[in-house]
Parts: C-alpha cells; sequence; structure tokens
C-alpha cells in the first residue's frame, strides 16, 4: 500500500485557489461629468502687456518653470522640504502603503514553522504498573492555520479598497503640495504688496510733512489761516497712521511667509521692496528713502489657456483624482459585503514530523501531517450582512455625490479665475491713468494754492486721491499676480511625469 505524501495538502490548497475567481463587485463606470464640455476662454490673454506661456496639452508646466522669480523658487523649495503639513502629507503615504501591505498579504497563507517538546513524569498513584512514569515528546512542523480561499472575492475587494485608499492619499499628498507652493508664492507676493505700500506711506508720510513744515512757517509768517494749518496737520498724521499700520502688516507678512516655508527666513531671499526698507526712515532724509514706483517683473509665467479647453482637462487635479479613487473604493467595499452572504472556505495544514526522543525526531516512519477544511454558511444573522450591504452602497453614492461636487467646484475656480483674469488688463491700463491724473490733479491744485486761487482743501482732496489711486495700483498689481496663482492651482498644476502618479484601468 502507497504511504499518502505529506504535500497532499499543500497541492489541495493550491487548486483551490487557482478556483478561486469570483468577484461580486459591481463595474466601475466614471459618471458623467456635470459641467458643461468646455471652460471658457477668458475675453482677454494676460495683464500688462505680458507675454503669456502657452498651455501644453497634458496641462501646465512644472511648479520650478511656472515660478520665474529665483528667490521664490528658493523659497517654494525650502517649503517642500521643511513645511510640516507636506511632512505630514509624505508620513500619510506611508502608513497608507504599509495598510494595503497588510491587507494584500491576506490574498496569501501565512506559513509558519513550529517546533515544541514536551517532558512529563506522572505520579505513582496515576500509573496502572504502580510506578513513575517519564514521557518525552517532540515536534517539528509546517503550515498555515485558518487561510480563506476567497472563492467570492471578499479578500481581493478589501485589498482593492486598501489599494484605492493608498491612491488617495498619495493624491491628497500632492494636492498638499500644490496647495503648499500656492500658499508660499501667495505670502510672498502679498510681503512684496505691502512692503510697497509702506514704501508709499513712508513716502506721502515725507511729502505731507514737508507740506506741513511749510504751512507752519506760512501761519507764523501770517500768511495761512490757523485752518490749513490744523488740515496739513491732520494729513500728516494720517500718513504717520497709515505707515504704522502697513510697518506692522509687513511684519506679520514676513511671520506668516516663515511659517508656510517652515523654516528661518533669509533676508536675501525677501522681495526687493522688503530689501530696500529703511528701518529708521521716518526719521531720515528724503534721499534715504526709497520709492519703488512699479512692482518688479513678474514673479510668475502667464498661461495661455487654449480657447477650447475640455472640461475632462480638470479632472487631473489631484483633488478630483483622490475623489475617484475614493469612489473606485467604495466599488470594491459593495463587491466584499455582498461576499459575505456566500460560504466561507478556510484552511488549516500542515506537514511536519514527531518522535518521543529528540534523536529520533527526523527518523523514518515518523512524519505527520494534518488537513483540516472548514465551511462557514451565513444562515441567520438578523440582517446583519444586508446592512452591511446597504451601508457599503450607500457609501458609494455619497462617493459618487462628493465626486461630482469637487468637479463642480473645480469647474467653479477655473471659471472665477478665468472671468477675473478677463478684465484685469483694462482695470490696470484705468488704474494707472487714474493715478496720473490724480497726480496732475495735485500738481495744479497746490499750485492754484500757492498763487492764492484756491483754499488748502483742494489741495488735501488732491493729495487724498492720489494716494487711494496708488494704493489702488498696488491691490490690483497684487490681484493680477494672485490671479496667476490661482488659475496655476485651478487646472491642477504639474500634470505631467510623476505628478501623474499611479495609473491604471
Amino acid at each position: 500500500m502507497t504511504r499518502p505524501s505529506p504535500f497532499k495538502p499543500l497541492v489541495t490548497t493550491l487548486a483551490c485557489a487557482l478556483l478561486a475567481g469570483c468577484n461580486l463587485a459591481p463595474r466601475y463606470q466614471a459618471p458623467p461629468l456635470p459641467v458643461p464640455d468646455t471652460v471658457e476662454p477668458p475675453l482677454a490673454q494676460g495683464a500688462g502687456g505680458m507675454d503669456a506661456v502657452p498651455l501644453a496639452e497634458a496641462g501646465p508646466m512644472q511648479w520650478q518653470d511656472f515660478v520665474q522669480e529665483p528667490r521664490l523658487r528658493e523659497l517654494v523649495g525650502m517649503a517642500l522640504e521643511n513645511n510640516r503639513d507636506q511632512r505630514m502629507a509624505m508620513l500619510a503615504i506611508e502608513k497608507a502603503r504599509a495598510q494595503y501591505g497588510i491587507t494584500r498579504a491576506d490574498l496569501l497563507p501565512t506559513v509558519n514553522a513550529t517546533g515544541a517538546g514536551s517532558r512529563g513524569r506522572t505520579a505513582t498513584d496515576l500509573t496502572t504498573p504502580g510506578r513513575p512514569n517519564t514521557t518525552a515528546q517532540y515536534s517539528a512542523a509546517l503550515g498555515f492555520s485558518s487561510y480563506e480561499i476567497d472563492f467570492f472575492g471578499r479578500v481581493r475587494n478589501l485589498s482593492d479598497a486598501a489599494l484605492r485608499e493608498f491612491f488617495r492619499t498619495a493624491e491628497n499628498q500632492r494636492s498638499v503640495q500644490l496647495s503648499l507652493v500656492a500658499e508660499v508664492m501667495n505670502a510672498w507676493l502679498l510681503l512684496d504688496a505691502d512692503a510697497r505700500r509702506l514704501t508709499l506711506a513712508r513716502e506721502t508720510l515725507r511729502t505731507r510733512q514737508q507740506a506741513l513744515d511749510l504751512t507752519r512757517r506760512s501761519f507764523e509768517l501770517g500768511a495761512t489761516s490757523a485752518l490749513a494749518l490744523a488740515q496739513a496737520q491732520s494729513s500728516a498724521d494720517t500718513a504717520r497712521m497709515d505707515l504704522a499700520t502697513f510697518t506692522s502688516q509687513v511684519a506679520r507678512d514676513r511671520n506668516a511667509l516663515a511659517l508656510v516655508v517652515g523654516t528661518p527666513l533669509d533676508h536675501a531671499l525677501l522681495p526687493v521692496s522688503v530689501m530696500a526698507q529703511v528701518p529708521d526712515a521716518a526719521k531720515a532724509g528724503a534721499d534715504d528713502v526709497p520709492m519703488l514706483a512699479a512692482p518688479a517683473a513678474p514673479a510668475t509665467a502667464l498661461l495661455s489657456i487654449p480657447a477650447d479647453l475640455p472640461s475632462s482637462a480638470l479632472l487631473r487635479r489631484p483633488d478630483l483624482r483622490a475623489a475617484e479613487h475614493q469612489l473606485r473604493g467604495s466599488y470594491a467595499s459593495i463587491g466584499a459585503a455582498r461576499a459575505a452572504f456566500f460560504p466561507a472556505i478556510t484552511l488549516t495544514a500542515s506537514v511536519g514530523t514527531a518522535s518521543n526522543a529528540l534523536s529520533g525526531l527526523f527518523d523514518g516512519g515518523n512524519g505527520t501531517w494534518a488537513f483540516a477544511p472548514q465551511l462557514r454558511l451565513p444562515i441567520f444573522d438578523a440582517g446583519r450582512n444586508q446592512a452591511s450591504l446597504r451601508v457599503a452602497e450607500v457609501t458609494r453614492d455619497q462617493a459618487v455625490a462628493q465626486y461630482e461636487k469637487a468637479i463642480q467646484t473645480a469647474f467653479r475656480e477655473v471659471a472665477d479665475a478665468l472671468a477675473e483674469r478677463a478684465t484685469l488688463a483694462e482695470r490696470l491700463a484705468a488704474q494707472r491713468s487714474l493715478v496720473q491724473a490724480s497726480q496732475r490733479t495735485l500738481e495744479l491744485s497746490d499750485a492754484r494754492f500757492r498763487l492764492g486761487a484756491d483754499n488748502y482743501l483742494t489741495v488735501l482732496d488732491a493729495q487724498r486721491s492720489l494716494y487711494a489711486a496708488q494704493q489702488g495700483e498696488i491691490t490690483l498689481q497684487l490681484a493680477e499676480q494672485l490671479n496667476r496663482v490661482t488659475l496655476y492651482k485651478a487646472l491642477g498644476g504639474q500634470w505631467t511625469g510623476d505628478a501623474m502618479g499611479p495609473q491604471d484601468s
């Protein structure tokens, strides 16, 4: 008679595993886009006469190419290395990857090698011969326990859901990176704008202080009324208050930029408008005060959006890709919930050897094996499995709604950025014209006041109008720069190369 092979249980298990090929998860179908087919192009390209960089078919350029200012580019790189939110996003990816490894391991049996030995002595009163008995037993085995044969895809669907969670976390990290890049650029641009506002306030205070000194001397000589002196004093005090306000604001802007970068800032990496500030400018002479009449070259590139940009291009945004992976994972969860209605088969098997003497553990004839299949068939669970399936289906419906809302939000962000950009060139041109006209008005009003043809109130109104127009020009220049960043972020930033993330069907 032929002795059965000790490897027969393992062969049987392998055959059962090969038979497991059923998947009860519903087939994934991407929901139709709940937005128009194309994104409306801007009415006017660019602002301030700048040349626009064509948008590649694959998507916007990488941030290293989008950021034109070298100091800002270095700050963005520092933020990607030191920012704590970025670091936590990277650690979340590592955690999701490890979690996927845990669920993936359930697809294969866990094989363990075991060895055991025992010796025992039986008391005299407990043995039939009436004398003590000493026994020994030694064993060595290789096998696995409670391995589930995945006939209905429960384990595979759980593994796929974990894989989608890993993909979603990776896309979230890219979304955090994109937001971080935009946040650094916005903070840097805001610091630059407030520093130019501070310079404007300092120059305004200087000119108004000079006017106040002249008015005071004229009053002392009896050539000017007390009302004109009070009005000049009020104008100078207003400029002094603005100077203090913008000084504080620039300091707060520097703190905000340092926080988002995640490390102390080198003064050489700050905007020129910040480096040009004189600490004691309020007490300095006119020659010591810098005056930046216009901003430096744009810090970022200007993207040229094609007239027929399809809405489907927005699906490459990392937040939308993350929402889609979450949706795909909900389909896998439905498959796992459906599999709970069907029988579950688990196997326990082992091969090894055993002996009552350690020296004879591996002698011939001492081989052992065990094969213990188990079938579990759900009969009555008081509706638990049905409720679990319903939860999975509702979760899928929620994921669909979240995915569609994310698409609509992305579409609106791009449309809003394009709508803002469409009129920026015209608004900037009109604002520059307003500044020039206000400057001319001030010159004429001051000349008429000195000739005695007008009172000082006209000069004050002209000063306020010019100051407001100059502040408005700085605000519009900032808005134009921020619009570039907003559009870059709304389009998804870097879409090529590694930033595309895991590819799947």
